[in-house]
């Protein structure tokens, strides 16, 4: 018997034809990621969050972990302007309420199609969320499994992504269970 997503975790519905999958995305997206949400800030304390899927560790010696970002993401822009940022590690439990709150853009005009007045908004992801900031003035969301901040040691063009290496400088498990995975959610960002 195959786990359910949880309820409302669908994507909404897009009118046109079904994906046709080469066999490389198809095998791509076999690889299963952790739900993980980035939180930023700006220099004059403008915030945002949103779910990066592509997280990992990648050193011991100093503690650093690299997350994929797009190239055109605002959570991009805060992490160059300031070099500050927090990894939230969403609840395998409950974590899905707050995935389906901060997956879409926080600005309206990174959705094709969208009207003018539309494209123009800028949704406030915090709204709603219970969160702190960290030293670096980083958002860490109270229901989280867990936190990590960082400041950024680098970053690296990767395609339409942007790797971006930070030092891992706080962070702390809130929580007991285990971390949400896109698997559970029945999201796929891969291919």
């Amino acid at each position: 018997m195959t786990q359910q997503p949880y309820p409302g975790s669908e994507f909404p519905s897009i009118p046109g034809e079904p994906l046709n999958l080469e066999p490389i995305e198809k095998a791509l997206l076999k690889m299963c990621y952790g739900v993980h949400v980035i939180g930023s800030a700006t220099r004059a304390g403008e915030r945002n969050l949103m779910i990066a899927d592509w997280v990992m560790q990648v050193s011991f010696k100093p503690r650093l972990v690299a997350a994929s970002i797009e190239n055109n993401a605002r959570t991009l822009r805060f992490m160059r302007e300031t070099e500050a940022f927090s990894i939230n590690l969403l609840h395998e439990r409950d974590g899905h309420e707050i995935a389906r709150k901060v997956v879409m853009p926080a600005e309206g005009k990174k959705i094709k199609g969208r009207s003018e007045a539309a494209a123009a908004i800028i949704h406030d992801k915090l709204e709603g969320l219970a969160h702190h900031l960290t030293s670096e003035g980083t958002p860490v969301l109270e229901e989280a499994l867990g936190w990590f901040s960082c400041t950024v040691e680098q970053f690296i063009e990767t395609g339409d992504h942007t790797l971006v290496i930070g030092r891992v400088i706080d962070g702390d498990v809130t929580r007991s269970g285990d971390i949400l995975t896109e698997k559970e959610l029945g999201w796929e960002y891969a291919g």
